[in-house]
């Protein structure tokens, strides 16, 4: 939820859905049962059509589908020919299928160490990689940063809902800033308490940083409030990153990451420890802090025009085509790691969960829609969307590009990752409470004898890190399917566990491959439910809407 009047409405409303959300689903919705037409075409989802799509996807042959890259588009050729063979129309007409979406790859050359110095003369050497990554913000050859002064901010947050102003007036023009990740969540009166908001989100923090003048940016990395350990920086944070190719979004110059014991030695170089400089920035009179200390260096680039596309079929609805249900699903992930294919490693990361799957689901999603008799009476988009892993770049530019047929978009249903372990009692629903959606999956997950839960980890902000949110950010009601925690047949504390786990293993690493072991039935099962709620909504009259003003997300200016 986006802050109500007051912070203490905000923490209280939250905490309050948590407590009573699994309850919702059992309240007004016994009367529901699906046409018998819709049973029907809800038995094109089946497992083994997604286990086929998913194999093809994750194949190494596809080499991890980076964006323009030949694995790309050999992704884009297979969606396309699927859409096709399914009966569906290319949503941009004479366009074709594919929405091109023009790219600018950067490769940041990094110093292999920077060395801040401080006013007394001492020094602190960082290594990349071992200790920071960075990345050009600017879509420039050379930067040269400094003698730039390091200034810490806090969290980086400007909230005037809240009163909330980590800068102050404070001149940060051309400095360093260095902020805390996350946002402040010991004060149930201020954010959200423990669940991030898009304050907390680097994305944000960048952006204000260069909206206050700053030449750079430096976040503190700890694992808990990441939501994932240092190692998954490094992975996804070097190598070559885009931007939408002419772009005037707000960056910095350089875009960093610190890992926690380099931040420590940087902060005792200018006299302060961490827990301290911490304990300042969760106090609303917190004022920045000039740390005495520089940094210069020089950083290149090598930026390359990059061409991808989304790839986006059409069933026209029967009544009202140019109202329409969005579904999507990222088919992108991060290539592959020359240095680890030259070690005689496994370099591919192949992203089968992470969104072969997603994309699999997208794909069974079209085939019941497609049998589905009589067709729906509002539009059905189905956009596999590219450069999500680069911060939802194709999802943006197609909720601003929508195909031109399409007038009045009426929602936003997302696949990012589907369940692989098997059949549940609940299923979680990204965005659960922002919108009236909320009706219609209550409602279906009631007639499948389920409970509905909001996000379960509400401390890692996914909902500000899916493709639904390109569209929420538009004002079309958005929300983003995830796995349930309560698992048929299993202990209480089993998926929660297991989720973990495969995060800590797997998540954005050569491993993440598909399994012949893997059970879809619970995948099976959470596509009926979105199958369901996207039918139900189609045919019907009534246009969702935000459940308060303060729900929709608004990317502060």
């Amino acid at each position: 939820m986006k802050p109500h009047a007051t912070p203490v409405m905000v923490a209280s409303v939250w905490f309050l859905w948590l407590a009573l959300a699994p309850l919702a689903a059992t309240r007004g919705q016994e009367d529901y049962r699906p046409a018998a037409h819709r049973l029907k075409a809800a038995e094109a989802l089946t497992e083994e059509y997604l286990r086929g799509c998913i194999r093809f996807l994750a194949d190494d042959l596809l080499e991890g589908r980076a964006p323009g890259t030949r694995g790309d588009r050999l992704a884009q050729l297979y969606l396309a020919t699927e859409f096709q063979k399914l009966g569906l129309k290319p949503a941009f007409g004479s366009g074709g299928w594919l929405q091109p979406v023009a790219l600018l790859g950067m490769t940041t050359r990094c110093p292999e160490q920077i060395v801040f110095r401080s006013s007394d003369g001492r020094t602190l050497s960082v290594r990349y990689l071992r200790d920071y990554v960075a990345v050009a913000g600017v879509q420039r050859e050379q930067i040269e940063l400094g003698p730039a002064r390091v200034v810490f901010v806090g969290y980086g947050i400007v909230a005037p809902e809240y009163n909330w102003d980590d800068y102050k007036d404070v001149d940060v023009r051309g400095k360093i800033v260095l902020i805390v990740n996350n946002d402040p969540a010991d004060d149930p009166e201020l954010f959200e308490g423990e669940a991030r908001t898009y304050y907390g989100r680097w994305d944000y923090k960048y952006a204000e940083a260069a909206r206050h003048g700053a030449a750079a940016a430096i976040i503190i990395h700890t694992t808990p409030s990441a939501g994932y350990p240092w190692d998954v920086v490094e992975s996804s944070w070097s190598g070559e990153q885009f931007q939408l190719r002419g772009s005037r979004d707000a960056h910095p110059q350089v875009e960093m990451w610190l890992s926690k014991r380099a931040s420590a030695q940087l902060v005792a170089l200018g006299g302060y420890t961490l827990e301290e400089l911490f304990a300042r920035a969760r106090r609303r009179d917190f004022r920045p802090i000039d740390l005495g200390i520089q940094l210069r260096a020089t950083f290149r680039v090598t930026l390359r025009p990059v061409d991808t596309a989304n790839v986006v079929g059409l069933l026209p609805g029967s009544d009202r085509p140019e109202e329409a249900i969005i579904y999507t699903a990222h088919f992108d992930h991060l290539g592959v790691d020359p240095a680890e294919v030259a070690a005689g490693r496994d370099g591919i990361y192949n992203g089968a969960l992470d969104n072969a799957s997603g994309t699999a689901g997208l794909l069974a999603l079209a085939r019941a829609f497609a049998a589905q008799r009589p067709g729906p009476r509002r539009s059905i988009v189905f956009a596999a969307v590219a450069a999500e892993e680069q911060g939802l770049l194709g999802s943006r530019y197609l909720a601003t590009h929508l195909p031109a047929s399409i007038t009045r978009p009426v929602a936003c249903l997302n696949l990012d990752g589907m369940n692989i372990w098997g059949r549940t009692r609940d299923v979680t629903v990204i965005g659960l409470g922002r919108s009236s959606l909320d009706r219609w999956i209550l409602r279906v997950a009631h007639w499948q004898g389920r409970t509905v839960r909001p996000d379960q980890f509400p401390d890692r902000g996914f909902y500000f890190r899916s493709d639904h949110f390109s569209f929420a950010l538009q004002g079309i009601p958005a929300v983003s399917l995830d796995t349930g925690t309560d698992f048929i047949g299993q202990p209480p504390d089993w998926g929660r566990r297991v989720m973990e786990q495969w995060e800590r293993k797997h998540y954005h690493r050569p491993s993440d491959e598909y399994s012949d072991s893997w059970n879809l039935g619970g995948a099976v099962q959470d596509l009926v439910l979105w199958y369901l709620v996207g039918s139900e909504l189609a045919d019907s009259g009534e246009l969702p809407d935000w459940s308060s003003p303060h729900a929709r997300p608004k990317v502060p200016q």
